[in-house]
């Protein structure tokens, strides 16, 4: 099925290209589609995306033809005639809860597909409210989490599940390992977050709705604990990816009549778990005055991020244990650094899944999660850029 939007000047625009994340993500897109499909970068400096346009020209001379589009986040002109310009606007501009509804805004009234990489529970919730009837009226799909919040989260249930019989209860329990760096607007959107910690967690608390069928989605209550078949401490972690889980565990009737689901740190150290532990609520702490809040703000620029040596040695793993009536598994998606090497990929790969493979999309669509409005397909284009997903 060809995109109405096809005719447009670009298939895919990567807003916020001069960033950290952006630019990693433009980088992706030159090595992996050079311009065998049209894109262009876009941001509110010329001279730094003219910058970031010859570093891609190094990378691959056919970048060349990549546009350069001057647009901000706080001109929403220049949004619209952004949005107007492709099919799929990808953005990286954060905080989200700051700057990110124009974008959302510009996309929904240009009838053009988005994707970000946001894990600020708050904001997702309110493009919820705001947009979804909207989107799913025009055909759009707008899907925020397209990176390690929540990807591999969302995709590794999904492909679970899709391992599992139909039509018996669910249980799975996610644990989530990772090493890397942390980026400045990665921070930034953090310290922003604790700061509104009780918005954040009332945002991010799954909805009550009663379901078609009777069908019922929960979230496990088990509270932090020792499991000794993974000799690690499994700590329920209070981020967006559970929330996404469950939407899409809501909107797929594949998840079972009766599906629950736990999100955990694993930790195989207790000392590590006390200093994570006091470490965060530290953060936390500061983040609720408006001076310590600054200085916290401070300690990273936005726009700053991990060396290229510190990404090569990161990793992430998310197991699956899942069980039904008659049957138990274990599953798992794993790959590289996950806060940047990875979510360039996740992000670029969910625009090239909206943009080239439209014939191939679930029919969800509105404000929808990577797996509700990308599933399988994305899920492939996953694992052939490297991303794992196995049953173990």
């Amino acid at each position: 099925m060809e995109s109405p939007t096809q005719d447009r000047p670009y298939r895919i625009v990567v807003l916020g290209a001069t960033g950290f994340t952006g630019r990693l993500v433009a980088e992706y897109l030159a090595r992996s589609v050079g311009a065998s499909l049209p894109w262009a970068i876009a941001g509110r400096s010329v001279a730094k995306l003219e910058e970031v346009h010859r570093a891609l020209v190094a990378i691959n001379p056919e970048c060349s033809k990549v546009g350069v589009v001057q647009a901000d986040v706080g001109d929403a002109p220049s949004l619209d005639r952004l949005a107007a310009s492709t099919s799929v606007l990808l953005t990286t501009v954060g905080p989200y809860a700051r700057h990110g509804m124009p974008v959302v805004r510009a996309c929904v009234e240009q009838g053009t597909d988005y994707v970000d990489i946001t894990g600020e529970p708050a904001f997702v919730k309110e493009t919820v409210e705001r947009y979804h009837e909207a989107a799913k009226a025009k055909g759009l799909r707008i899907v925020s989490c397209c990176g390690f919040d929540s990807i591999p989260h969302d995709l590794g249930v999904l492909y679970t599940v899709l391992q599992l019989p139909e039509g018996e209860p669910v249980s799975i329990e996610g644990m989530v390992r990772a090493k890397g760096g942390v980026s400045g607007g990665t921070w930034h959107s953090a310290i922003h977050a604790f700061s509104d910690l009780r918005s954040a967690m009332s945002a991010g608390r799954p909805s009550k709705e009663p379901l078609p069928g009777g069908r019922k989605v929960r979230a496990s209550k088990a509270g932090l604990h020792f499991d000794k078949a993974r000799s690690a401490w499994l700590c329920p972690l209070p981020t967006i990816d559970p929330w996404i889980v469950l939407r899409s565990a809501r909107g797929l009737d594949r998840y079972g009549p009766d599906f629950r689901y736990g999100h955990f740190a694993e930790v195989r150290s207790t000392a590590v778990l006390l200093g994570g532990a006091v470490g965060i609520a530290g953060v936390a702490a500061l983040s609720q005055f408006k001076p310590t809040r600054e200085w916290l703000l401070g300690r990273i620029a936005p726009g700053e991020g991990p060396s290229e040596e510190v990404r090569a040695k990161g990793w992430f793993t998310v197991t699956f244990r899942a069980s039904t009536r008659s049957k138990t598994i274990e599953t798992q998606v794993s790959g590289g650094e996950a806060g940047y090497a990875e979510t360039s990929k996740m992000v670029a790969e969910s625009a090239l899944c909206l943009a080239l493979d439209r014939d191939r999309l679930p029919p969800h669509t509105g404000v929808v999660t990577t797996a509700m409005g990308m599933g399988e397909a994305l899920i492939e284009r996953l694992q052939r850029a490297g991303i794992a997903f196995r049953v173990l």
